[in-house]
């Protein structure tokens, strides 16, 4: 069985959707679906049971065999200022699964995030030197890579850390503010209005990646450790070409024939906490077997209006 937190989130359920996708439903779903809107995202997906993430650390010693677990669950806002919380559901709930990965000696793949390169001034490679974590969510995702550093040498399983740049797909309406520029763009296209963007938003460029991609790379790294050819590591997860959040407006338009992108002030409470570019070195993703094409932002961006549209 295969252990999936973060089963009705964003990344979470469109990895679930591409086990089903070949067969594979005999998946223990895990979250917390306090924010209940997030049960759409498991509607039509196959899995053999749920469990909320507190029940979950009251069974650890009742699971079922397990033969990976893909933990994509956490704290997923940026902004949250509650280091605390953060680190809790991020970093110490991280290390309990990762004993539980070794206690069932199978393969444990967890989300990182891009966010530990702050902004970016330094280069995107997994590297110390690159790294600069400053709020409470990329340091608690930075610290969980660092115990996989420490502890990567006596490590019984392969463990991999996927460090993803910036995801659009569907499944993302739950988060909220948190939700991709394009989910914003959309929504403001089913209100019959044009899409908006942040005065500046040409000059921000990002590393856009499709969920549909991300989800694939999982299941690369999965396949790898149950065919024995597993490795240990922390990965970039993203296309390696930035794009500015002004062409995603304008690819939006064109995609849905709506007017062109219209500019709106940019929030006070986002200065000095807005990554002004991300770019993904995927060196290592590559030498790791990784050959597969990333969808380019139109193609993406169409696929995404066609799911939801």
């Amino acid at each position: 069985m295969i252990l999936l937190t973060g089963a009705a989130g964003f990344i979470g359920s469109n990895i679930l959707a591409a086990l089903n996708a070949r067969g594979d439903t005999d998946v223990l779903a895990v979250d917390d679906l306090t924010e209940g809107s997030k049960c759409a995202n498991l509607a039509g997906k196959s899995f053999a049971d749920y469990l909320d993430g507190d029940e979950l650390l009251a069974s650890l010693d009742s699971l079922p065999p397990l033969t990976a677990i893909l933990h994509q669950g956490a704290c997923v806002d940026t902004t949250a200022r509650d280091g605390k919380g953060v680190m809790r559901l991020n970093y110490t709930y991280s290390k309990t699964l990762l004993a539980l990965a070794e206690a069932h000696r199978c393969p444990f793949l967890y989300a990182s995030s891009a966010a530990v390169y702050g902004d970016g001034r330094n280069g995107f490679r997994e590297e110390p030197a690159c790294e600069d974590a400053r709020t409470p969510y990329a340091f608690s995702k930075w610290a969980f890579d660092q115990h996989l550093h420490r502890t990567g040498r006596s490590a019984t399983v392969p463990v991999v850390g996927l460090r993803y740049f910036n995801v659009y797909g569907p499944g993302e309406g739950h988060k909220g503010r948190m939700a991709s520029v394009a989910w914003h763009c959309f929504g403001a296209v089913k209100r019959g209005e044009a899409p908006r963007l942040f005065e500046g938003s040409d000059g921000f460029l990002r590393d856009f990646i499709a969920v549909a991609d991300v989800a694939d790379v999982n299941l690369f790294f999965l396949d790898a450790a149950l065919a024995g050819r597993g490795q240990s590591g922390v990965f970039n997860v993203g296309t390696g070409t930035p794009r500015s959040f002004g062409d995603m407006g304008r690819i939006v338009s064109a995609v849905t024939g709506s007017p062109p992108p219209v500019t709106i002030p940019f929030p006070d409470d986002l200065r000095g906490q807005y990554q002004a570019y991300t770019c993904a070195d995927i060196t290592r993703l590559r030498k790791a077997g990784w050959t597969q094409p990333f969808l380019s932002l139109e193609e993406g961006i169409a696929a995404y209006w066609s799911a939801i549209s």
